[in-house]
């Protein structure tokens, strides 16, 4: 975050101010300018281990990984709404509400989401296809696949 802020004031020729930035990515600049280089390189090399160690999987012959998409319904609009007070609230009840996701942002892992049930309110509950690194296709296939047996382009949230 800290690059991306500083990348910014480039752009605009000018430093960021609070109404540029949103209080969260405030913090998280805050708590980048206190990594070292080398506590970040670290970083990336754990990450690289990671990639690896999840990647295995699929070249253990598996070839999808189903999970949920999220850990709870879909929330209401202003849920993760900022906090001066608690800057990091937004993203500590993000972690909470999708657990399942991350680890693939971070693997470099194509995955899809698809709304194959609808909860009692009406809103719709997905599941999380994941493939194996470069298998985009896969994914598309049996997405395409599962909207033939079950559609759901015609489903839309109340009002």
């Amino acid at each position: 975050m800290g690059v991306s802020v500083q990348r910014i004031e480039t752009q605009l020729g000018r430093s960021t101010t609070d109404d540029d930035i949103e209080p969260v990515n405030r913090a998280q600049v805050a708590f980048a300018q206190k990594v070292s280089a080398v506590d970040y390189a670290l970083a990336l090399a754990a990450t690289v281990e990671f990639r690896r160690a999840v990647q295995q999987w699929w070249a253990d012959d598996w070839d999808l990984l189903l999970t949920p998409t999220l850990a709870e319904p879909p929330a209401p609009i202003g849920t993760f709404a900022n906090n001066d007070s608690a800057p990091m609230s937004p993203m500590a009840r993000a972690a909470a509400y999708v657990p399942f996701t991350p680890a693939f942002n971070s693997s470099g892992q194509p995955a899809i989401n698809i709304p194959l049930h609808w909860n009692d309110a009406g809103l719709p509950i997905g599941v999380q296809l994941v493939a194996a690194y470069g298998r985009e296709d896969l994914l598309l296939r049996v997405a395409a696949q599962l909207e033939v047996a079950q559609p759901w382009a015609h489903r839309h949230p109340p009002a």
